[in-house]
């Protein structure tokens, strides 16, 4: 089973080690960023199961982080957590009005009380299935609240790409290589759209199938399906064994 990923935004070091030490001996993989253009980047990239945000940062709040994650639909989906000295009230009611975070931490925190609020969380996005288990792509009813806000609007276009052969590749090497053809698959798609997207573009994944979703402009799309593919056929030989990349 696929690790889920915690992102932790938090310039001091002392603490960003302490949350990844902790969260790592708990089973999770723990991605850490000190800035907040770093933090965004990761989530554009390869997108967490969930946010841990500390406020203040040397280049933006950690409000600002927030804000940005909930105006992308490709990242609007991912929980988050303030974890902070900024414990006013003003603070907390930003943090889970202005930014709708799902909680608010002051420092100093008990570390096993952060952990049973981070795992509650997790478990309420897997009942809701709201991320792809293996990409954590958005899925299920995320995409289909991304469908609902494009019906009334001009100018957009739906595309569902789909890996040929998926299914005798994954009987052929197996499930875990086939979980990497997707996690390959999911992050070329990401880079494309930050490549050559705009912010409203939507990526998400079909929960059951090697099917992703994205919209976009009827403009952006069949450059990003035309350099989607050139990369997938270049790149996804390396998945291969040597043998059959012959």
């Amino acid at each position: 089973m696929t690790k889920e990923r915690i992102l932790v935004v938090e310039d001091a070091p002392d603490i960003a080690s302490l949350l990844k030490i902790y969260f790592t001996s708990q089973g999770y993989e723990v991605l850490t960023a000190m800035r907040g253009q770093v933090a965004l980047e990761i989530c554009r990239k390869t997108p967490p199961n969930l946010a841990l945000l500390d406020v203040n940062l040397p280049d933006m709040e950690g409000y600002d982080i927030g804000k940005a994650l909930r105006a992308s639909p490709r990242t609007r989906h991912i929980p988050i957590i303030f974890l902070t000295a900024r414990g006013e009230r003003q603070d907390r009611l930003k943090g889970l009005g202005e930014v709708q975070a799902q909680y608010y931490i002051v420092k100093p925190f008990d570390i096993e009380e952060v952990h049973m609020i981070v795992r509650n969380q997790l478990d309420e996005v897997r009942r809701r299935n709201q991320s792809h288990p293996v990409t954590n792509l958005p899925t299920a009813d995320i995409i289909n609240e991304q469908l609902r806000s494009l019906l009334s609007a001009d100018g957009w276009a739906l595309s569902l790409i789909h890996i040929n052969g998926f299914e005798t590749f994954t009987q052929v090497y197996g499930a875990p290589v086939g979980e990497d053809v997707l996690r390959f698959t999911a992050l070329l798609l990401s880079e494309t759209i930050n490549e050559m997207g705009g912010e409203d573009d939507f990526l998400g994944q079909m929960i059951v199938g090697p099917e992703f979703v994205l919209t976009s402009t009827p403009e952006r799309t069949r450059a990003l399906i035309e350099h989607l593919m050139t990369r997938f056929d270049n790149e996804v030989g390396l998945h291969y064994n040597y043998r059959h990349r012959k």
